[in-house]
Order: structure tokens, then sequence, then C-alpha cells
């Protein structure tokens, strides 16, 4: 199955009126806006933004790849921690909470980077993105990883007829049910897409990947997912919808081993988030591309998730590792309010 255009996914995924409006204010679709960037500026910044540390692998494979590129002359890669409070986005009261929070954010972040493409490498910002006041006047090119996830899933349908595809994300995201919504419409039968909600798992990934705490969500929510699947006849499969759950690859594996399932293929749609950026045509434009990268949090980083991490990013993109060792730690990144979720008794 050839990758469907990411036009044919905007038009599945989120192709909404606020989008349709934005096209008309911004005088073009979000294709023609990258295709504009790709073909005219020498020099970016390319903000990347998740809800954690996940969508830092995103940023990892962009920077590892841009040097030999020559797409550009220079780039600038931002990871901006879209993270406001420890409870998260999935920790908000309401779908309205969610849509305003994210949307000041997305004010900031423009405000002080003014960048020429912004990533959302987080599913359920994804999610959100459409939802904002901000996505109606977006004046550069906003990707969400959702089409990425669902063309990487449509794909592996496409080479086992049959399939069941088991989707693994946070609770926002399986409830919203863009990725399912989506492959139904591309004519994948909904009794063969099982969705698994992995309520904090990425937070426990952030503190150690094969730590006993990260291990036992895993193995709770293979057996849980395996139990929803039922009897499966056909080819099994599984997919991260979360940009975190890439970095425990093994770990899953491992457990869907211990559940009968060895040898199961695992999706990561995060490698693939980057090649809007590396259309052909724009290939070596430059002899090279000087890659520079930032990462910045409101929130403290702290040793123990540095530590987990870090040598993740360090086996993809020194760059993206050092950026990350020596993050800057900003508590006035951006200001929202909110009301806290009581304390955990």
């Amino acid at each position: 199955m050839k990758r469907t255009s990411l036009t044919a996914y905007a038009a599945l995924v989120s192709l909404t009126l606020t989008s349709i409006a934005a096209c008309i204010r911004t005088g073009g679709t979000r294709e023609q806006m990258i295709e504009k960037v790709l073909a005219q500026k020498k020099d970016v910044t390319i903000l990347v933004t998740d809800s954690g540390l996940g969508g830092l692998s995103v940023a990892a494979d962009i920077a590892a790849r841009l040097p030999e590129s020559g797409v550009f002359r220079r780039a600038r890669i931002v990871f901006y921690n879209a993270l406001f409070h420890s409870s998260g986005y999935n920790g908000l009261a309401s779908e309205a909470e969610k849509d305003r929070i994210f949307d000041e954010v997305l004010r900031a972040m423009e405000k002080r980077y003014r960048p020429d493409i912004l990533l959302i490498a987080c599913n359920t910002l994804s999610v959100v993105y459409d939802r904002t006041a901000f996505a109606r006047k977006a004046r550069f090119p906003v990707v969400g990883i959702v089409e990425t996830g669902v063309d990487l899933v449509a794909g592996q349908f496409a080479k086992t007829p049959g399939a069941t595809a088991v989707l693994f994300g946070t609770k926002t995201t399986i409830e919203n049910e863009a990725h399912k919504k989506a492959l139904v419409a591309l004519g994948v039968p909904p009794e063969r897409i099982v969705g698994q909600a992995c309520h904090r798992l990425a937070g426990a990934i952030e503190r150690g990947v094969a730590t006993e705490e990260t291990v036992g969500y895993i193995r709770q929510f293979v057996g849980e997912a395996l139990a929803k699947a039922g009897p499966v006849e056909g080819p099994l499969f599984a997919a991260f919808v979360c940009t975190h759950y890439g970095y425990a690859r093994q770990q899953f594996a491992e457990a869907f081993a211990a559940a009968g399932q060895p040898g199961i293929v695992l999706l990561d749609p995060n490698p693939l988030m980057g090649d809007i950026l590396f259309a052909p045509a724009h290939l070596r434009r430059f002899p090279r591309t000087e890659v520079a990268v930032e990462v910045v949090s409101k929130l403290e980083i702290t040793e123990q998730e540095r530590a987990a991490i870090g040598p993740l990013l360090e086996a993809v993109s020194p760059a993206v590792a050092a950026a990350f060792r020596s993050y800057t730690f900003d508590p006035k990144l951006f200001e929202v309010s909110f009301e806290p979720p009581p304390p955990k008794k």
C-alpha cells in the first residue's frame, strides 16, 4: 500500500470548518504551506512539542537526518515541553479545559519562537489541536502525529489482510478514537481495531523504561488488550499511539511474548513524523544543513527522567541528547490558569 498523502488523512481526521477557515485565512492548505517552507526558506525554526518527553524522539530523528539532507542552510530545532502541571492534560476535568490550555500554550510558543513549522509530537495534543482557537488562524503549517500513525497502521493492514490491530495510547487518545475513525473510513472493519488506554504509563516510562513500575503497567495493559481482542483468527499487530511508548518497545515485545504472542509486529510512528521535511525534490539544496537544538520546559525535568530518556536519545542524536541534558528550565515559559486536581489520598 502506498503511503497515503497527508491531504487524504487531513480530510479523514481533521478537516473541519476550523481548518477550512484557517486555509482561507492563511492563503493555502497545510500541504501548500509546507511546500513553501521547503522550497523558499533557507533558515528555519522547527518547533516540536509534546505534553511530556515522548516527542523528544521525533526531534532526535529529525536532528539526525537533517545535516546530510541539505534541505535548509540552517535549522533551529526547539523541543517545547507543553506540560503545564504534573497531572497533565489527561488529568483535566473537561475537553474544553484541554482546548483552552493548549490554545494558550500555542500562543505563547508562537510569540517566543515564531516557528516556520510546528510538529505536534503528541497524540493527545494532536487530537486537541483542531478544537483550539489557534488552529483557525495559524499562519505556519502545523502537523499532528495522529495522521502519521493512521498511515502506518493502514499500511500494515494492507500487508496483512484479516489482521487485528491493538492501539496503545493515553486515555484521551483512545476515548477520542481519532485513529479508529480514520481507519474505519479507509475500510478497516471496526471489530479489527482494539483500543487500549494505558493510564499513567507515559509518566512511568519517563522515570525508567525497564523499572518494575513500567514493566508492570505494560504487562497489565497487554493482558487487558488481548482479553478485549479475544480469540484472534488472523495476524495480530500492535501500534503505539503515544509518543512515549516507543522508548519501551523491548518491554512491550517481552510482555506480548510472555502472553503467548512472540514476534508480534510493533509499529512506532515517531521515526516517520519528520518525513514531511525530506521531500526528495528539496534534498541537497545546500551542501549541508547546520543544526542547532534546544530543549525548553516550564516544569523541571528531574535527574531521574534525564537518566531514563537521555541514553535512548543519545543512540539516535547526540545533539538532542546534549540539549536535553542542558535543557532550559523556565517556569514562565507560558502562563495558564487551571484548577489543580485534588491531592491523592
